[in-house]
């Protein structure tokens, strides 16, 4: 039999820390909170003692995550390595460490995305990510398809709008990329009946509503709604990975039970042959 060694069992003790509930739950409580200081750290209002305050559980908390990162990778090793979880943990920990001289300060502005260590921490959170990373293929298309359609409507409205003497208008539509620009306003709807539709109209285009309420309703009623769908599919196809996965689990556990209990009873059936060997020699060796 061998005998663990001391670093066996450090790496065990290791493991066993990780891959705890407790710790996992107190990494939580720890980024949820530095993330609230974060932003109490912006208010030019903030008391000295409350910003010293601040600056210490700042430099705890990013005490506290160097040492996870330690025990993750004494604990899994190169296995840590494999996960793109664990190496962006890794790189916003890194910049978290950088010092806060000028020529960093943006880079030291970067601590606030601690935060989005949540999206691997909170199992639901790391679902809802997963789920938009397989959507992208699909993603990838519907934005070629809009794109196309922004670029066919910019040709279109540039051909119709954009030889005025209204420099208003001149603006929105004198060329394609200000159309294609003025569009994606459109798209969004945000101010495009009075500084958008209004102002075409107002030129000499008394029925360019219609044109815009059908790029609208292409654009963002129909396209743009495929992005939900999308996602919504993705999402629906990660819970029933996950659904057969508990299932499957089930299904296993169900036959080592059955496994065992067929052992049980074979066990069992042997006990009761070995007394009826053991009864029947006795009864000889009494006659």
């Amino acid at each position: 039999m061998v005998r663990p060694t001391p670093s066996d069992g450090s790496h065990n003790k290791a493991l066993q820390i990780v891959e705890n509930e407790t710790f996992k739950a107190v990494i939580t409580t720890l980024i949820v909170l530095n993330a609230i200081t974060l932003g109490l750290e912006t208010y030019d209002g903030l008391p000295d003692m409350a910003r010293r305050a601040i600056h210490a559980f700042d430099i705890f908390v990013v005490g506290v995550f160097v040492i996870e990162l330690t025990l993750k990778i004494f604990a899994w090793r190169l296995s840590f390595f494999r996960s793109g979880w664990n190496i962006f943990d890794l790189v916003i920990v890194i910049i978290s460490l950088l010092p806060g001289a000028r020529p960093l300060q943006v880079l030291r502005s970067l601590r606030v995305l601690r935060v989005l260590r949540l999206l691997h921490v909170v199992p639901m959170m790391r679902r809802i990510v997963e789920a938009l990373f397989s959507a992208l293929p699909g993603m990838g298309a519907i934005l070629a398809v809009l794109g196309v359609l922004v670029y066919a409507s910019a040709v279109m409205a540039t051909s119709m709008y954009g030889n005025t003497e209204n420099e208003e208008v001149q603006a929105l539509f004198g060329d394609l990329p200000a159309s294609a620009f003025t569009l994606f306003q459109v798209m969004t709807m945000d101010g495009w009946r009075n500084e958008v539709v209004q102002k075409v109209m107002d030129d000499g285009h008394p029925f360019a509503w219609v044109f815009f309420l059908c790029f609208i309703f292409l654009a963002s009623f129909a396209v743009l709604n495929l992005f939900i769908a999308l996602i919504v599919e993705a999402l629906q196809a990660d819970q029933e990975e996950a659904i057969e996965q508990i299932e499957d689990a089930q299904e296993e556990s169900h036959r080592d039970l059955q496994t065992m209990l067929a052992m049980m009873k074979e066990l069992k059936d042997e006990v009761r042959q070995l007394r009826a060997e053991r009864d029947g020699s006795n009864n000889e060796g009494g006659t």
